[in-house]
């Protein structure tokens, strides 16, 4: 599996995103410049600049038309894909931390970070069909967890929203009212702070990733745990393989202490799991500092994954890899 490597950001990697065909990759950097690229060859198509700050996410709508970016700069942009041309900014009095489109694209979930006496909120915005009608008027305001919300997603049906971070937490809310529904059990649930969560294919259950050094798969509408993947650094990406039973985890120690360790003792591998059997089935080295993001292709046959370094490494999957896992 040679690695086609990218290197269009000049700060740590924080986020990447397929589109939905699975042609397109997004990532995001500490660098300011959310960049897109051919997922089959790594070939780097364009950047979107307006942003002032580490942009920490982003989503794609489902028909690839628009992208929504999350900044510490405090805004959330909404751009054209095509053309990068910056669509509309949601402005807010908190760095942004978390986007996510929900199915249909008619509205987003934004997250921003307790700042300056601002308490953490998720807040959804109403994405307008013509874009000179667009507002920045919350449809819905949550205020409540204590920290810093990691991330926030939808979950089925757009009926509900799930939450997790700083105070390791899983919480189902409500997209309507906004009430919780459901928190995760403190006894099986994870005991530091909560970095990533990211969703099946089917949107059935999803995974998360914590810096006490596991990842878990939980059941997305009762929020069971099913599965504990528990590896030896703290994990800050993880995702779920579309076509086989697989999920990828990453990280690694803390970004101040890398300089200090060369990769091997950093362990910076992004490690495979078998999903029903909790076993380690494989490893794939190549970053010089911890994984700060990770994503499956659609497709299930590549996978990307960004670093401390810098770099995005491209991973296509041998057919031989197929034959002997399905």
């Amino acid at each position: 599996m040679r690695p086609i490597l990218m290197k269009g950001h000049e700060r740590p990697l924080t986020f990447l995103k397929y589109s939905r065909e699975g042609d397109l990759l997004f990532s995001c950097a500490k660098d300011s410049t959310p960049t897109v690229w051919f997922a089959d060859n790594g070939e780097r198509l364009g950047t979107y600049k307006g942003h002032n700050g580490a942009v920490w996410c982003c989503d794609i709508s489902r028909d690839s038309t628009h992208l929504i970016t999350g900044c510490a700069d405090q805004t959330a942009k909404l751009w054209d894909v095509q053309t990068g041309t910056q669509l509309y900014s949601f402005n807010f009095e908190s760095p942004v931390r978390a986007v996510d489109f929900s199915i249909g694209d008619k509205f987003t979930v934004v997250t921003t970070d307790p700042f300056m006496g601002h308490p953490s909120s998720i807040q959804v915005k109403r994405i307008a069909s013509d874009i000179d009608e667009q507002t920045s008027d919350s449809v819905l305001t949550i205020t409540g967890p204590q920290g810093r919300i990691n991330r926030a997603v939808w979950g089925p049906l757009n009926r509900t929203i799930i939450s997790a971070g700083e105070d390791c937490v899983i919480r189902i809310w409500d997209s309507e009212t906004g009430k919780l529904l459901k928190e995760s059990d403190k006894e099986t649930g994870h005991t530091k702070q909560i970095t990533s969560l990211s969703k099946s294919a089917d949107g059935s259950h999803f995974i998360t990733g914590s810096s006490d050094k596991s990842a878990r798969l939980w059941d997305i509408r009762t929020l069971t745990l099913l599965k504990t993947y528990v590896t030896e650094r703290p994990v800050n990406a993880c995702a779920i393989s579309p076509l086989l039973d697989h999920v990828v985890i990453g990280g690694g120690q803390e970004a101040t202490q890398v300089t200090m360790t060369s990769h091997r003792a950093g362990k910076f591998e992004a490690k495979f799991f078998h999903k029903i059997l909790q076993e380690e089935i494989g490893g794939v080295k190549g970053h010089f500092g911890p994984i700060n993001a990770l994503a499956f292709n659609p497709d299930g046959r590549s996978f990307s994954s960004g670093g401390e370094d810098g770099y995005v490494r491209l991973h296509h999957f041998d057919p031989d890899y197929f034959n002997i896992k399905m």
